[in-house]
């Protein structure tokens, strides 16, 4: 029913979120979850229903979004904010408070992160402020309740939790003198007068949400973001979003882990000497099927709860990652695909199979297709070494030598480590 086109059409207007990015079986769970709500109606009924109403249209969007994250979610962006933050006050002379922005802030662990690391940092209240704008009120209203459960703290750093919190019956509760350096409300990036009011900030976060969106809206939110980072400001991102601000204008500041990037006016740096594009292996080793629960900005392909399924059990996992390797490695393409699809439906997503679709779609010659699940495969598992390295070869073979350099530059990072702990 859901795979009506209206549907997905209307979340690209409203939200910008591109079909193609998250895959139609999460679009069609959530208007399914809504049909059935209304008890069940037709496809056009509910979308009747849905023009008609801007509470059920925010619904729709509340049941594709997932208000899911936790704190100090790559600490080391965290630890470069507060290194600029104490240069950028001497810069300024601290005439002004430093302003910096979160957005989407989702149910707030990462503005109030923000605010944490600063304090930590021996800041004073009256040298920082944050914005936290987000698409979903009802993520807000979680964010302002500034009480936490268990999978807000999921780092492996949480000595903060006893500064910051004080336990109560259900949950965490953030200090009030956190909370108050965080003004949360609702905003849309799509909106090209968002904050149009408010003066530049010297700090943003925007993280793990252009992926989602096509090139065009990629652009235009690029324009947003830009106006409203100050033009000696920072611009901090998610880990496959580099090669993106790369071509748009931005420039890493060098920082490994950080993620974080600043204007630029001079050329690229030429590739580096001798690139070539790494061949397609023959074969690739399965990796592990029990990484840790990370969030995406969207909801994953569970069941509709009414449909009451156990979850698979993980040598299921396992056997069906077994099986994708397998057949990809014999080159039957399009069972691999559909095994591959199997997956994503029955278990929580990981990085490998995203890479194994890349790799099928680099085989079939479909770049921008590759391209976007080597970057969903980064989102999930940022130093994933063989999508770094086939994203890499891509953006070279598409004249992005920027752009590969640094993802070239992340996959050496990333085997050095792995040496380095294989020698312990």
């Amino acid at each position: 029913m859901s795979s009506d086109q209206r549907f997905f059409d209307f979340l690209k207007e409203r939200i910008g979120l591109d079909v193609a990015s998250v895959g139609p079986a999460i679009i069609e769970r959530a208007v399914r979850q809504r049909s059935t709500t209304h008890r069940a109606m037709s496809a056009d009924e509910y979308w009747h229903l849905l023009q008609g109403s801007g509470d059920e249209q925010q619904a729709l969007i509340e049941a594709v979004i997932v208000p899911e994250t936790w704190f100090f979610r790559y600490p080391e962006s965290f630890a470069t904010l507060a290194k600029l933050a104490s240069k950028r006050l001497a810069e300024i002379k601290g005439m002004r408070a430093l302003r910096i922005l979160s957005l989407p802030c989702s149910t707030g662990e990462e503005p109030y992160s923000i605010a944490m690391a600063l304090f930590d940092a021996g800041l004073a209240p009256h040298q920082f402020k944050v914005d936290g704008l987000d698409v979903s009120p009802l993520s807000v209203e979680r964010a302002k309740r500034a009480l936490y459960g268990k999978n807000s703290f999921r780092g492996q750093v949480t000595d903060f939790r006893e500064r910051h919190f004080s336990v109560e019956e259900d949950g965490d509760r953030l200090s009030e003198r956190v909370r108050e350096q965080v003004r949360l409300q609702v905003g849309n990036l799509l909106d090209p007068t968002l904050l149009a009011n408010e003066p530049a900030y010297d700090f943003v976060f925007c993280r793990n949400l252009l992926i989602y969106f096509d090139q065009p809206t990629q652009q235009q939110v690029f324009e947003v973001l830009k106006r409203l980072t100050h033009v000696d400001g920072v611009l901090f991102i998610g880990p496959a979003e580099g090669s993106l601000l790369g071509r748009l204008g931005m420039r890493s500041i060098g920082i490994p882990q950080s993620f974080a990037f600043s204007r630029h006016s001079e050329p690229e740096p030429e590739p580096l000497p001798g690139f070539v594009a790494p061949p397609l292996p023959v074969r690739q080793p399965v990796r592990s099927v029990t990484p840790p629960v990370r969030n995406r900005p969207f909801s994953t392909l569970a069941p509709v709860p009414a449909l009451n399924r156990a979850p698979a059990p993980a040598s299921d996992a396992a056997t069906l990652l077994a099986s994708i390797a397998a057949l990809a490695n014999e080159g039957k393409s399009a069972d691999a695909r559909a095994a591959c699809e199997q997956y994503l439906r029955s278990h929580e997503p990981v990085a490998q199979v995203f890479y194994w679709l890349g790799l099928l779609s680099d085989v079939a010659g479909s770049a921008l297709e590759a391209q976007g699940f080597y970057r969903k495969a980064l989102y999930l598992e940022p130093q994933h070494p063989e999508a770094l390295m086939h994203l890499a070869a891509l953006l070279a073979s598409q004249g992005d030598a920027a752009g590969a350099r640094r993802l070239q530059e992340r996959a050496a990072r990333s085997e050095r480590t792995a040496d380095s702990e294989r020698k312990r």
